[in-house]
């Protein structure tokens, strides 16, 4: 019997779209404040890294988010949203890694989502439903 629910090229387009759409939030945000850019300068600076680094925050939340939605190259665009929350976590989220909230969740949860949900597409692939499938 065929099950109406198991359908595995909807399942990686639903992936896609959610990982993709609410990642391009963030990009968006940092093209209309652009003070947000020069803020991540700011913190690579700190660590050693040349503030030019973080005009790459456009290639990790604008760039590679439109890549997975419309699965053009979405293991591409899902390994470098990936290592863009790596350097998000390594740059400003590092005291929350093993915090809870206070309802108990992780306080990380978010950036967590973004990361393995963009490392899900790098193994997963695309699906049927891409603008180039693999």
């Amino acid at each position: 019997m065929i099950n109406p629910f198991q359908n595995d090229a909807l399942g990686k387009l639903i992936l896609r779209l959610t990982v993709g759409v609410l990642m391009l939030f963030h990009g968006i945000d940092k093209i209309t404040n652009t003070g947000s850019v020069e803020f991540i300068g700011g913190k690579l600076a700190e660590t050693g890294l040349p503030s030019a680094v973080a005009y790459g925050v456009y290639l990790g939340e604008v760039i590679a988010p439109l890549m997975i939605v419309f699965g053009f190259f979405s293991r591409v665009g899902g390994l470098i949203t990936a290592g863009n929350m790596l350097f998000a976590i390594g740059l400003m989220h590092t005291g929350g890694i093993f915090a809870l909230t206070n309802h108990g969740g992780w306080a990380l949860e978010l950036q967590g989502f973004y990361l393995f949900g963009a490392l899900a597409i790098v193994f997963l692939g695309s699906g049927r439903f891409a603008l180039k499938p693999d």
